[in-house]
């Protein structure tokens, strides 16, 4: 009798798979929207296991509690800004009021979602150009992306940079590493495997005497390595 493969059984949403986001602090987004600038202050600086960097507990004058992704450099009691013309560190400004070469992060994808760019820590985006109606951001890939000139962005760079740099120097850390976000760790090659875990298991030896092509018809839990292209030959004009 067969067995699923790996990839077959994370979709079925078991626990093993499944990210523990019940034990996250909660979501990091920004404020709601409003015609005039609302100042707040840094309450706390928490530690969340779903997040790569520090978050930052801000209470506005007008009620909201966010989280957002703390920048480098601030403090508890920092007083911060969302709206208005001030491009200070920790404020979040639409971006036609934030001027070029400033570096920017957690940048909305559309007016009001709250932040989709730029999250992981140590990341920062800048500022390129402005045209009519958009604004030209440089990612931290160096590709350039046009956003609505309505999106907002808080300003500054995310703390946390050099969290990769550590190494884990022993198989346990990456363990517990993985484990505190879910991450099937550690990933082995189908070759490696038993052939009731993969198609390509099976044999004492690494290499195997099938190939490694699957058919674009083929079923689930056969179609794996290389798939097999739409289209062969030459391009007719």
């Amino acid at each position: 009798m067969g067995k699923n493969l790996i990839q077959q059984a994370r979709g079925k949403g078991t626990p093993r798979y499944r990210v523990p986001s019940f034990k996250y602090k909660g979501k990091v987004s920004l404020p709601k929207q409003s015609k005039s600038a609302i100042n707040g202050k840094i309450t706390d600086l928490i530690h969340c296991r779903g997040h790569s960097a520090p978050l930052a507990k801000i209470n506005y004058e007008d009620g909201q509690e966010i989280l957002i992704l703390a920048p480098e450099g601030v403090r508890v009691g920092e007083e911060v800004a969302a709206g208005g013309i001030d491009a200070k560190k920790g404020n979040i400004l639409a971006l036609k009021d934030i001027p070029s070469g400033t570096t920017i992060y957690n940048i909305e994808s559309q007016p009001g979602d709250g932040g989709k760019f730029v999250r992981a820590s140590g990341g920062f985006a800048k500022v390129d150009s402005k045209l009519k109606n958009t604004v030209t951001i440089v990612l931290p890939s160096n590709k350039k992306k046009s956003f609505n000139e309505n999106c907002r962005a808080c300003v500054g760079i995310i703390a946390g940079a050099g969290k990769l740099e550590k190494p884990f120097l022993k198989a346990g850390r990456k363990y517990y590493a993985k484990k505190v976000r879910n991450k099937l760790w550690p990933s082995i090659s189908g070759t490696s495997q038993n052939a009731v875990d993969h198609p390509f298991g099976g044999s004492s030896s690494g290499i195997k005497g099938r190939p490694t092509q699957a058919s674009r018809n083929a079923p689930p839990g056969r179609k794996v390595g290389k798939i097999a292209p739409r289209r062969t030959g030459r391009k007719k004009r």
